[in-house]
């Protein structure tokens, strides 16, 4: 950095500086980033070196780099501050500098702007502009600001703060360090004042113009000029002031009276620094006696008190004339003075001439008081003394004695504060004037000490000290004693120290002259003085001095020393300019035009340098002229040095850190580069100079599209696509294939290594352009995109064959030309864009060369032990050949295409083995010494094994491996040294292969056994299922699950930097082997030769007993392999040193856990919960038993954490500079969530098999939480779409399991569930709306979502149902009243309800997506009164009744169409839309009379009335609107009657009146209940309790009587033979009869009915389960009118019923047979008599002595009161006569 900073020098030519101005940039960008990545700022000075800090100071003062990159410049300065201080200090200062320039050329600017100009923010910059008059000297500010000054307070109506911002500058502009500011200055205001006071101004009779001096008018001011401006070094300073003042003093003729006031006021603070330049001879000394002296008219210039203060101080000045002056004006003052003749001394020319030099003494007084930290003398002791001092009837001598020890004492400031109560002054006071009085003599002897104490006092005290000050009589008093002591030097001395202090108490207070004066008063200060009082005056006293330079003086930040520093100026030269032309762009434009003007000095004017480094630092300007050096370029250096150039500001963009698109990307998108490169991308280059041109190009555009891949041009990639794909030629792509006559000058070695280079770039390029393939969403460029696709894809095939030709294998092209066909393949259909060629034909042609190189590189050369290719190759060979079998599976439309994969494979050793068509070349790959080649290697095997024939090829082709396909892949899975990636693929295998059925026995010609294994001992062999659990059993598989699922690592990158590798020391290892990949793939020479020839299934894992210990066992042990084969070749690591080979004695399956630490990673887990659920769906009971015994789903469960994913969801949401990128943490989450799929997928299962396995309350609420954390994790700042899908989809199946476990466990889970959902109330509410809003972009996660609302509504209402009639409460808290009960809620429901109503109002009928919102919709309007209130409010109501109203009509129409088939169908849609129309009404009506009273005025019932014919042909609607109104009419009497209201023709709206009873929906009811006994059950049963509640209503009973319907009752059967139960029926029946037996109408009903009571009594001796005592009830209720008393004492059957009931061992019987007597002998003579017969009296007797022993406390349960009450009156009645 330092020696390209130091090369930019005008000797060097233009080149040479740009060269270095460039790389000083960039290496300095990323010099920082390096520094923020690597170094936090705090430990800077710890390690930095001391070249560094001297770099970065340059860097600090570069102005162009820190306005282009001001992220960067901050981050340097804070690295400077920790650095080195001095270096930072400068910049600091520097910074202030350029701040105050930049203040400067704004003010300037804003000056002369036309219109209303914001005053306050001018002066801000006018007086921050002052800092930088030392660099920039541009006087003519100064008199821009006196002006603007000048002309703020000449306005009435200017605010204070205005005025004094405007007073500050023109304070820091009068006391400027600059003397040249000063001078002009004071120049600039003696002009204004000039102006103002001038003579040229006496003719105009009334003058304004004195207003434009207001400015100065003002103490602070005055001070300044008084104490500083006339005593200036510098003669134009001095001379402006005393002018200043001199025309101030003479101009009050000049003035208004206003002004003249306001100047007088604002200089009496001022006049004891003023009258120190009192001459007899000296105009402005002149002026100032004046001041003091009495005018000629009756109007003083001064105040009295002022005046005659100043009188006294002239008494001090140095000038004898002056003090002479002073003694004359003061004698003609005491002798005006009232009483002057009772007083002492008579004043004459004697006593005058005497006390000239009165106050000039040879010893002052030093001013001084002590501050003790502790009292010495007591108070008490204090007060006595002052008793003594007071007191009238002690001696003088003592009083005297007193006042001196007082003397003493105030020396003490803290013994102030007790004297100050005891009115000391006063007492002085009182003393003196007793002195000066004619026989004052007496007292003379107190005068000394008195004055003593009154200056201590009044020294510490400046209160006092203001207030005395005002005294003219105490002032006056003392000036009197002054000359009665005129020889007595002390007692004058004295006098003038008092003089002293009360003369100069003005200008004695620091605070009044400061620039911010604070608000706060200040405490008492020591008494000082300002420098100037001690210069014109002869004090009596010493004190300390203040001001020797002004207050408001300002400290400039640049010192000369600083300024001649070379990369100061060059700042502060850069910065003023930049300033004057108001930015870089306006400076540069102002450079490049012709006219240039110069308002500046020559010193500021830029230097070429300065001009050419703004140019280049200034990212639009630098790009601009290298588009023009390419447009003007006369040579390829010129272009290709521009391209370079350009290439540096991307790579500038990227190391600046911004955020978004950096201001390189910005400006190229409005500059028309296009233009200028197109012409050398539409040739093929000619020569090796234009290659390397071409390759700047390209290299340029490759990096320009990477860094718009977040905001891509779509302008530039329209314009690469077009140019890659135009028709006559194609130079670009045709470049990537050698020609003939290229590939003969291959011999050039620089000409090769250039084409080479050119190729690689092209290569690079082109990656490029497919990445970005996947943000592009316009429609003509993804058309473009993808014919590039299939293009380039033609171009890489022919790049392979080239690069196959038999004399060169060209390893680095071959791996340029793999890895961008890996990049192509990785997108479906690339393929399949070509006019010329099937998709699958392309594919085919891929495979073919793939596999070639396959077979060339890798097999033929015993896999990774002998073959040369590079890792690369293997890497992307594979990789290509993974994404070709999917795009086969796409293109394909029949699994055929699986052979083209075989190749004929054999063995070099035994040359007599036939050649094998099949996959066995893929097997070496699952073991080669790189991960990723295992990985994908093993994913391709399960893509392949996605179909049948894959699976039943790949199997085919491992049974020369022992273990075969089975064993080898759960061998890898649990093989825990091996990386999780891996593991996973061949978790992915087995899930595959576990797809296919398998047999549970030997089938022959059965294409697929499953699993074979073979036990030598017993000679038994296993196929399909039993193989596969005993494979299991033995492998030890769930055991070693559950240690993969404890070393399960969350985070997202893990380093262990003290790992250790498997023990070395084996016996037998050899590293050799490990190289060896091919052995593994090479056939045993012996094979077991027993199972079953007709097997195609995998050779067969054999089994030898399992051998005790206390670790895991070998998963198989085997002798049948030779040694060659008897190393596990599957813990092969990607590095030799971390992996040794297994003992000879195991087997290639063994699998022992490893000691070492290895951890899973969650993907691999997902793949485990994949394969466990496949397990579960074909060996279910084995499956859940073993996971219950390895505790696996308890610890799957353990591992989600929603509080992760949280955690790095909100980083991705903030991203900070010390993030993590955000690649790495959105692919840790997208892990996450997977697996949680996955495990969700896992628990549906286990529910569906063993529920027991999930509902465990220590795993259920846990789980639950991180659920619905997870649900409720908000992504509204997420962008990546595929992170986005992920949480779908995640959230799709956790939904699913949340409904599952509803479903299978509510009771246990629902108030888990509402507990969690209720701690995230407001984000679920936000959850559902979201997913409900995703109908058409995600429809499985709204069904999954809605369904699970639905669920969960639907449980916890038939919870509450089921809680009715328990005694416990339902949990807290509920659905319900999450939805209902708390305000805060509202809203959230409210939104929710819209959104699910516009869901299901917003779909057509024949959308399956509708029934899902519907069902949602129901639910929520049956749990939540608020629901329906607002679905009431949306109209739902007349929207459904609309709705049906519609069907109806259609109904109608369709009915008289011919073609039943189609009309069938077509009636089942809109059967099942008006199913869910009434549904919702039902639900919507469910207990809310405001809903009821919308369906009345709605005519709920005429529109069911005129459906009825179609409700009737449909039982399942038939119910449904009998549940509707059911809803409809409970509780609601209007509802019932609106039955009973006849309807007239087919629209019911026209008419709803009552009218005849033969057109009402009540009768078309009672015709339905009539149809005895109606087929379905659950319909009769609806009729009749919807007859029940309409029994409640009067017209409806009157309805019932009418239509004679209760003649039916009569007509039911009783239980025949040993039945005692009553029917259904009977039952149904007997509930209708309660209620019309409420009313006494409806019990006169029941009691026309012939034998109604004969029967009812024998009804009473059956049982029913639900309704025992129905029949009683109903006489019960009849007892209780008066008019039906005679009937039922006539019917003894009745009675002898009732009196029965009292010995009946049902209470409630007893209770109600007590209640009814007492009801019936009630004020009725008659019946005291019948049931006095002894048999009934006996009974109630004998009831009434039991219930009174039974129920002792019967206040407890008040039924037993109430039947202990009973059974009194009756037997107090019985008794009575």
């Amino acid at each position: 950095m330092c020696y390209h900073k130091s090369s930019i020098s005008l000797e060097q030519p233009e080149v040479m500086l740009v060269h270095h101005r460039m790389a000083f940039i960039s290496i300095s960008l990323f010099a920082v980033r390096l520094l923020q990545t690597l170094l936090p700022v705090e430990k800077a000075s710890e390690f930095l070196p001391e070249p560094m800090s001297t770099a970065l100071f340059l860097l600090s003062l570069d102005m162009p780099v820190s306005l282009e990159y001001p992220n960067i410049h901050e981050a340097v300065v804070a690295y400077l501050e920790q650095l080195n201080s001095e270096n930072y200090s400068i910049y600091k200062r520097t910074a202030e500098a350029v701040y105050s320039i930049e203040c400067t050329c704004n003010f300037l600017s804003d000056i002369e702007k036309e219109g209303e100009k914001n005053l306050l923010e001018l002066v801000e910059l006018a007086d921050q502009a002052l800092r930088s008059f030392s660099y920039h000297q541009h006087f003519s500010l100064i008199k821009e600001i006196i002006s603007i000054c000048s002309k703020i307070w000449k306005s009435a109506q200017a605010s204070p703060l205005l005025q004094g911002e405007s007073q500050k500058a023109l304070l820091h502009m009068l006391s400027h360090p600059l003397p040249q500011v000063k001078a002009e200055t004071y120049h600039c205001c003696l002009e204004i004042t000039k102006e103002c006071l001038g003579v040229h101004n006496v003719t105009k009779s009334v003058s304004s113009l004195c207003n434009g001096i207001h400015f100065l008018l003002h103490p602070k001011v005055l001070y300044e000029i008084s104490v500083f401006g006339i005593q200036d070094p510098k003669s134009e300073v001095n001379t402006a002031a005393k002018a200043i003042l001199l025309y101030l003093l003479q101009g009050r003729l000049m003035m208004t009276a206003l002004t003249w006031n306001k100047f007088i006021e604002s200089l009496c603070p001022v006049i004891p620094i003023l009258q120190g330049y009192a001459d007899t001879e000296d105009p402005l000394g002149n002026c100032i006696l004046l001041l003091s002296k009495a005018s000629s008219d009756t109007e003083e210039i001064l105040p009295c008190t002022t005046r005659l203060k100043s009188m006294l101080r002239l008494l001090l000045v140095k000038k004898p004339s002056v003090r002479s002056q002073a003694l004359k004006l003061l004698a003609l003052h005491l002798t005006s003075e009232e009483g002057a003749d009772t007083k002492r001394p008579l004043i004459d020319a004697r006593v005058l001439s005497r006390v000239t030099n009165l106050f000039i003494v040879k010893k002052p007084i030093e001013l001084k008081l002590d501050d003790r930290r502790e009292l010495v003398i007591k108070s008490e002791t204090v007060e006595k003394v002052y008793e003594i001092f007071t007191s009238d009837d002690v001696d003088l001598v003592l009083r005297k004695s007193a006042a001196e020890q007082l003397a003493v004492i105030m020396q003490d400031i803290k013994m102030h504060a007790v004297v100050k109560k005891l009115c000391l002054i006063d007492k002085i006071i009182e003393y003196l004037n007793e002195c000066v009085s004619q026989d004052g003599q007496v007292v003379e002897c107190l005068v000394q000490p008195c004055l003593t104490l009154l200056r201590k006092v009044l020294c510490g005290d400046p209160v006092m000290r203001v207030s005395l000050s005002q005294q003219p009589s105490l002032l006056t008093l003392l000036f009197r004693v002054s000359l009665i002591f005129h020889e007595d030097c002390t007692v004058v001395t004295e006098v003038g120290a008092l003089f002293c202090l009360l003369l100069f108490d003005e200008v004695s207070r620091m605070d009044m002259w400061s620039v911010n004066p604070s608000n706060k008063p200040s405490l008492p200060s020591v008494f000082s003085l300002p420098v100037s009082v001690f210069r014109r005056y002869h004090l009596p006293v010493h004190v300390i001095r203040h001001h020797a330079v002004s207050p408001y003086s300002i400290v400039l930040p640049l010192s000369a020393d600083c300024l001649d520093l070379k990369p100061v100026s060059d700042m502060l030269r850069i910065a003023w300019n930049l300033s004057w032309y108001h930015g870089s762009d306006n400076l540069l434009k102002q450079m490049n035009s012709e006219s240039k003007t110069q308002e500046f000095l020559d010193a500021l004017k830029l230097s070429t340098e300065d001009v050419l480094t703004l140019k280049i630092t200034h990212m639009a300007s630098g790009l601009q002229d290298c588009l023009h050096s390419i447009v003007q370029a006369a040579a390829h250096r010129e272009v290709r040095a521009a391209v370079t150039r350009m290439s540096f500001y991307l790579l500038n963009d990227r190391l600046s850190l911004t955020g978004g698109p950096g201001p390189c990307g910005v400006t190229l998108k409005s500059l028309a580069w296009h233009t200028a490169l197109n012409r050398f991308l539409q040739v093929l280059p000619a020569c090796t100079e234009d290659e390397k041109l071409l390759i700047d190009i390209v290299h340029f555009l490759n990096k320009l599209i990477k860094e718009q891949r977040k905001n891509y041009s779509l302008e530039l990639l329209n314009w690469i696509l077009e140019l890659l794909l135009r028709h006559n030629a194609n130079p670009l792509l045709d470049l990537l294939v050698l020609t003939e006559s290229q590939a003969r000058e291959e011999t050039d070695d620089i000409r090769t290594a250039v084409r080479q280079q050119l190729q690689k770039e092209l290569m690079a390029l082109f990656d490029t352009l497919l990445l970005n393939f996947m943000e592009v969403t316009d429609r003509k460029c993804s058309e473009l995109l993808y014919v590039f696709q299939t293009q380039l894809a033609l171009k890489l095939l022919q790049c392979l064959k080239v690069t196959d030709a038999p004399h060169f294998y060209g390893l680095p092209s071959l791996e340029r030309t793999l890895r961008g066909m890996a990049n192509l393949t990785a997108f479906p259909g690339w393929s399949s864009h070509s006019p010329l060629t099937e998709p699958l034909d392309i594919c085919v042609k891929y495979l073919s060369g793939l596999l070639e190189v396959i077979t060339s590189f890798y097999v033929e050369r015993g896999g990774n032990a002998m073959s040369f290719m590079g890792k690369g190759v293997t890497k992307s060979t594979i990789l290509c050949l993974l994404h070709l079998s999917h795009e086969m599976m796409a293109q394909a439309g029949s699994s055929e295409w699986m052979s083209l994969w075989f190749l004929p494979l054999g063995s070099h050793s035994e040359e007599h083995i036939p050649t094998q068509q099949g996959l066995a070349w893929l097997i070496p790959l699952w073991v080669d010494r790189d991960p990723e080649v295992r990985f994908t290697s093993l994913g391709l095997g399960s893509a392949l094994t996605t179909l049948e024939t894959g699976c039943v090829a790949l199997a085919n082709s491992c049974q020369n491996i022992s273990g075969g396909l089975w064993g080898t892949v759960v061998n890898i899975l649990l093989d825990q040294s091996e990386c999780s990636m891996v593991r996973r693929e061949a978790a992915f295998i087995l899930q595959n292969l576990l797809v296919i059925p398998m047999p549970t026995e030997i089938i022959k010609d059965y294409t697929w056994q499953g699993p074979c294994v073979h036990d030598e001992d017993s000679g038994l062999s296993l196929i399909g299922k039993p193989a596969l659990q005993a494979l299991l059993y033995h492998c030890h598989f769930y055991e070693h699950l559950n240690q993969m699922v404890k070393r399960c690592y969350l985070g997202r990158c893990m380093f262990d930097l003290n790992f250790s590798a498997f023990d070395r020391n084996l016996e037998g290892s050899d590293l050799n082997g490990l190289d060896d990949s091919f052995k593994f793939w090479r056939a045993p020479s012996r094979i077991c030769q027993d199972r079953d020839p007709s097997s195609l299934s995998t050779s067969e894992t054999t089994v030898a007993p399992s051998l005790e210990s206390t670790e895991f066992q070998p998963l198989v042990q085997s002798t049948t392999l030779v040694p060659e084969a008897s190393h596990d070749q599957f813990v092969v690591q990607g590095h030799q040193e971390s992996a040794s080979p297994r003992p000879p004695q195991d087997s290639s399956l063994s699998a022992p856990l490893p000691k070492l630490c290895v951890f899973v990673a969650p993907s691999l887990l997902s793949a485990t919960c994949s394969l466990l659920d496949n397990l579960l769906a074909i060996a279910p009971r084995d499956t859940a038993k073993a996971l219950r015994q390895a505790h696996l789903i308890e610890l799957l469960c353990s591992i989600a954490d929603a509080t992760l994913i949280q955690t790095c969801v909100q980083e991705l949401r903030a991203l900070l500079p010390s993030s993590p990128p955000a690649e790495h943490t959105q692919a840790q989450v997208c892990f996450l969530l997977e697996y949680l799929s996955s495990l969700s997928r896992l628990l549906q299962s286990c529910l569906l098999v063993e529920p027991d396995l999930v509902i465990q309350d220590e795993l259920m609420k846990p789980l639950i939480t991180n659920i619905i954390g997870i649900l409720t994790i908000c992504t509204k700042d997420v962008l990546d779409k595929e992170l986005i899908s992920a949480f779908y989809h995640t959230w799709t199946h956790l939904f699913n399991l949340l409904a599952t476990l509803l479903r299978k466990a509510g009771a246990v889970t629902l108030p888990s569930i509402t507990v969690a959902l209720a701690k995230h109330w407001t984000a679920v509410i936000d959850m559902f709306c979201k997913c409900a809003g995703l109908s058409a972009t995600c429809p499985a996660l709204y069904t999954a979502s809605l369904q699970f609302l639905s669920i969960l509504l639907t449980e916890e209402a038939k919870g509450h149902l089921q809680a009715k009639s328990k005694t416990n409460l339902c949990h807290s808290p509920t659905m319900a009243s999450l939805l209902d009960e708390t305000q805060e809620n509202q809203k959230s429901l409210e939104r929710l309800s819209d959104v699910i109503l516009q869901c299901y109002e917003g779909k057509s009928s024949k959308d399956i997506l509708k029934r899902v919102a519907a069902n949602a919709l129901m639910s929520l309007l049956a749990v939540s009164r608020r629901a329906q209130k607002h679905a009431l409010k949306a109209n739902l109501i007349d929207n459904c009744m609309e709705q049906m109203k519609h069907i109806n009509a259609q109904l109608n129409l369709d009915s008289l169409r011919p073609g039943k088939a189609a009309l069938k169908k077509k009636e089942d849609g809109v059967i099942k839309e008006l199913s869910i129309a009434m549904q919702l009404l039902r639900n919507c009506l469910y207990q809310n009379e405001e809903c009821k009273e919308a369906a009345l005025e709605a005519h709920l019932v005429p529109v069911l009335h005129s459906l009825w014919p179609w409700i009737l042909m449909d039982d399942s609607l038939m119910q449904i609107s009998l549940q509707l109104l059911c809803v409809y009419t409970a509780n609601f009497p209007n509802g019932c009657s609106s039955l009973c209201w006849s309807s007239c023709g087919q629209h019911p709206v026209q008419a709803t009146h009552r009218g005849a009873l033969s057109n009402s929906l009540m009768l078309c009811v009672l015709k339905l209940a009539s149809q005895m006994p109606l087929e379905n059950n659950t319909v009769q049963q609806m009729v009749f309790m919807l007859l029940s509640n309409l029994a409640l209503s009067h017209d409806c009973k009157g309805v019932i009587q009418k239509s004679n319907f209760l003649q039916n009752f009569l007509s039911l059967a009783l239980p025949k033979g040993g039945n005692k139960h009553l029917s259904n029926l009977t039952i149904l029946w007997l509930k209708l009869l309660l209620n019309i037996s409420f009313g006494e109408d409806g019990q006169q009903m029941i009691l026309r009915l012939d034998g109604c009571l004969d029967l009812l009594t024998e009804m009473s001796k059956y049982k029913h389960k639900r309704s025992p005592l129905l029949p009683l009830l109903i006489f019960h209720n009849i007892c209780f009118s008066p008019a039906n008393k005679p009937k039922i004492l006539a019917n003894a059957k009745v009675i002898t019923m009732l009196a029965a009931c009292l010995e009946s061992e049902n209470q409630n019987a007893q209770r109600i047979g007590a209640a009814a007597l007492w009801a019936l002998i009630y004020n009725y003579q008659k019946a005291k008599t019948a049931l006095k017969s002894p048999s009934v009296k006996r009974r109630v007797d004998e009831a009434y002595s039991l219930a009174k022993k039974t129920f002792p406390d019967s206040e407890a349960n008040p039924l037993n009161a109430y039947y202990l009450k009973c059974l009194e009156n009756l037997v107090q009645l019985l008794n009575s006569s």
